[in-house]
């Protein structure tokens, strides 16, 4: 640490003086069309995903090692990451010629380790967050005499970030757009965002620079708040990116200083951030990524603005393929394109053909069924967790309101975390009640109109005892149903399945059903 603190015009002179394109290069500022259509703002991302590491954090991470000195470099180097600064020292150190030992959190997704080895590194795994792998990294360094490289307290990576700054300034005047009114930045440990602000306040102090960090990761916004840096107990490992639990020194005092404004995001936006990300680019970024895109809209939608120009840093893109499953189960909850209930329907025929009606009779328009899950448990009363598509924000208080005015008991779990990370997959179990179950696998084509031709072709007399449905988004929807059809009844239930002609499996005599779901 410098023993004078560096003022802006000091960071200005480091960031245009920085040594970062041996390794780094310049990545473009893409507009977001369909987002900013939709926002009615302009919004422009800068594409640090498409870096060669996948992240921004190599513009750091060389321009520290680039000032080092022969002799630190002979002897290597050390650095403690949850991944992308990992991957920034182990690509610079190949450039350069040296060592690279990286501690990383034990929870550090695999692609990433898999990265960072590629890239050359010697990979140490240790603790559960950033903090834990930090402090054996400073143990490591001294043993060996490595040079430590900080993933973000240092000015030297602070001012490589910032050259990120430089070029979003520059490019906005060549796209033509208005002038920008704000830059929406990611904050972990706040190495970029204090590079950001930096050259930003000396440039051009007009533009805002706002901090976004996950509601349940928020040491910066803690420490600004508190004056002094907090140490968080815990941190949420979803956005592993920006996972710290204690901010450094040089980069709280930044932030403090510098930063026009912070604000948290959560989960469900974040997710919803991705799939907007996708759909305006074609890439999928990691969550750490969509941070600043998630704040944008957040933003708009508390501000009202109109007509103004943002711009989101999507700051990595390292992605375990198989997390992929659960952004997309959230994406849409996180827009509140979905809304989720649990509603108790009589436990009698034509109960359940009612309520799917009451749903095609929607307020503004019928609309379709994401989810539906039950299971028969009781002989007077049957409960359902169903999914329903929205068309705005805050609408599921008004179909609640629509169910329960019907008749039907309804529960909004739209915004019940316990409802929607786990209870979604666990409505089932094996029930007394279900005798004569022929349980099925179809093939229902997604569209209008294919439920109900199902129910008004069943015999009233054949109740449905199991009923499991999620839309995958694709042509065709697969459901799972439990039906009860008494043996006089094979004959006139086979012909039913060929009228209805969706493609099935019979799924009766499966020992997976027979163990979990059968008396």
């Amino acid at each position: 640490m410098t023993t004078k603190p560096l003022k802006p015009a000091d960071y200005l002179k480091k960031i245009l003086t920085a040594r970062v394109y041996d390794v780094a290069t310049e990545t473009a500022l893409q507009p977001a069309a369909q987002l900013g259509q939709r926002l009615g703002n302009t919004v422009l991302l800068k594409r640090e995903d498409q870096q060669a590491v996948r992240s921004f954090k190599l513009r750091g991470a060389y321009n520290k090692m680039a000032h080092l000195t022969p002799e630190q470099l002979k002897k290597g180097v050390i650095c403690a990451s949850a991944g992308n600064h990992a991957q920034g020292v182990a690509l610079s150190a190949s450039k350069l010629g040296t060592r690279a030992v990286i501690v990383m959190p034990t929870t550090t997704p695999q692609v990433k380790v898999d990265a960072v080895r590629g890239f050359g590194g010697e990979v140490v795994l240790h603790g559960d967050s950033y903090s834990d792998a930090y402090t054996h990294a400073l143990v490591l360094q001294k043993k060996q005499g490595l040079t430590f490289v900080h993933p973000f307290d240092d000015p030297d990576v602070i001012a490589g970030q910032g050259t990120i700054a430089m070029e979003i300034l520059r490019q906005v005047q060549t796209l033509g757009n208005k002038p920008l009114d704000a830059v929406f930045v990611a904050i972990g440990g706040g190495g970029l965002v204090s590079g950001v602000a930096n050259y930003i306040k000396a440039v051009d102090p007009s533009i805002k620079v706002i901090g976004v960090q996950m509601n349940d990761s928020d040491a910066m916004i803690q420490s600004v708040a508190a004056k002094k840096r907090v140490t968080l107990p815990d941190v949420g490992l979803f956005s592993d990116g920006t996972a710290v639990k204690l901010v450094g020194e040089e980069t709280f005092r930044v932030a403090r200083g510098l930063v026009d404004e912070f604000m948290t995001v959560d989960t469900d936006a974040v997710c919803a951030a991705i799939k907007d990300i996708f759909v305006d680019t074609r890439s999928i970024v990691e969550p750490a990524g969509a941070l600043a895109v998630a704040a944008i809209k957040q933003y708009v939608a508390t501000h009202k603005t109109k007509g103004q120009t943002y711009a989101a840093i999507l700051c990595g893109a390292n992605m375990n393929f198989d997390r992929l499953r659960f952004v997309a189960e959230r994406a849409e909850v996180g827009e509140e394109r979905e809304a989720l209930f649990a509603v108790t329907i009589p436990e009698e025929r034509g109960s359940f053909k009612r309520f799917c009606e009451l749903i095609g009779e929607l307020p503004g328009g019928p609309r379709n069924v994401t989810e539906f899950n039950y299971r028969i448990s009781d002989s007077a009363k049957a409960h359902v967790f169903v999914g329903i598509t929205t068309q705005g924000k805050g609408e599921s208080k008004k179909i609640a309101t629509h169910f329960t005015r019907h008749k039907f008991a309804t529960l909004d779990l739209t915004h019940d975390e316990l409802a929607k990370e786990h209870i979604r997959h666990m409505v089932g179990g094996i029930s007394s009640l279900a005798q004569d179950e022929r349980l099925l696998r179809f093939v229902f084509p997604e569209r209008p109109g294919a439920l109900m031709k199902f129910l008004s072709l069943m015999r009233p007399g054949w109740n449905i005892s199991l009923f499991h449905y999620r839309n995958q988004g694709a042509d065709y929807g697969r459901i799972l149903v439990g039906l009860q059809v008494p043996k006089a009844d094979d004959k006139a239930f086979a012909k039913f399945l060929q009228t209805l002609d969706y493609p099935h499996v019979e799924e009766t005599a499966n020992p997976v059903y027979r163990m979990f779901l059968q008396q």
